[in-house]
């Protein structure tokens, strides 16, 4: 049997008045006069963004899904990632340190926005990208969690020329920190470097692979990823962490790219059929504009499938 765990990006459309994701842009942040008042205004926003990523995590994480691999989006676009880093030590400690989330067994990844560029020929996007990963990096460290393979990014961009691009990007995982390299995993996008590219780097670099269905259906309908599944699988050789992969629906067939509210659930089995008894346990991040919702919808369809012995909330294993 393979076990199933399902999780979702940490915002709750369940939950009133507890968005994580409040932000405050660096052009906010410039104008207010007062620069003490603006570290103010900027620590206020994480400590409000943290404690609702803790209601968030011990509502749903622990009372309806008590083993939810989570993942804490941010945005490097604005400063909420910065903000997240900031406001540690105004925060529930407990939380902090990693202690409640240990308790509960919980998942804790991050997936920086698409600014976040290894593979830029430009020198200053490079030096911002690493700083941004370092953030994220120290935030794990201060949660007392192994930053190994806890941050997905994309390859970037394609500049023209893919292939150039591609070993662009090897070159310049030669000037990564080796902890920062640790640190990634990589994902297969819908618009410019396919499974089979992705793939590519993370054979070359031992990177492990985050496999996105939704984006290989948007960008390769008709490519047989079946064959590379066992090539996917021997990417996590060396990760502590089970194999994790996205799962989303397509909003319609004209917006094939966008995401659905919630999760089609015969698209999910069709791929769960094919990988069932290959691996022993695989963790699916929901990526649904429901997000809770999503995944509670999901597992009362699930509920009522003759081939998954539910386990909890948010798990169940495949017969």
């Amino acid at each position: 049997m393979t076990l199933v765990r399902l999780g979702y990006v940490a915002m709750s459309m369940e939950l009133k008045n507890a968005s994580p994701s409040q932000t405050m842009t660096f052009t906010q942040f410039q104008k207010i006069a007062d620069r003490e008042a603006a570290i103010r205004k900027l620590e206020r926003i994480a400590r409000s963004n943290l404690t609702n990523y803790i209601a968030i995590t011990k509502t749903y994480c622990c009372i309806r899904n008590p083993l939810l691999p989570i993942n804490f989006k941010t945005d490097s676009t604005s400063i909420s990632s910065g903000a997240f880093g900031l406001g540690f030590y105004h925060a529930n400690k407990r939380f902090i340190k990693g202690t409640y989330i240990q308790e509960h067994q919980l998942r804790v990844d991050f997936h920086p926005d698409h600014f976040v560029l290894l593979n830029t020929p430009n020198k200053d996007v490079f030096h911002q990208s690493i700083l941004t990963l370092k953030m994220h990096y120290l935030i794990l460290k201060e949660m007392k969690i192994d930053p190994t393979h806890r941050c997905v990014i994309h390859v970037g961009g394609k500049y023209m020329d893919k292939e150039k691009s591609l070993e662009q990007f090897i070159e310049t995982w030669m000037d990564v920190p080796t902890g920062i390299q640790k640190l990634i995993m990589l994902e297969n996008d819908d618009t410019s470097f396919t499974l089979e590219d992705t793939l590519y780097l993370c054979q070359k670099l031992n990177i492990p692979l985050v496999f996105d269905y939704h984006h290989h259906l948007a960008l390769h309908q008709d490519s047989n990823w079946q064959r590379q599944w066992d090539s996917i699988v021997q990417s996590w050789e060396h990760s502590p962490l089970p194999i994790k992969m996205h799962i989303s629906s397509p909003k319609s067939e004209k917006s094939f790219r966008h995401h659905a509210d919630y999760i089609d659930s015969k698209l999910f089995f069709d791929f769960l059929h094919e990988i069932r008894g290959s691996i022993p346990q695989i963790d699916c991040m929901i990526e649904a504009k429901q997000k809770d919702k999503a995944l509670f919808k999901l597992m009362e369809e699930i509920k009522n499938r003759d081939d998954v012995e539910v386990v909890d909330g948010s798990s169940f294993n495949l017969k």
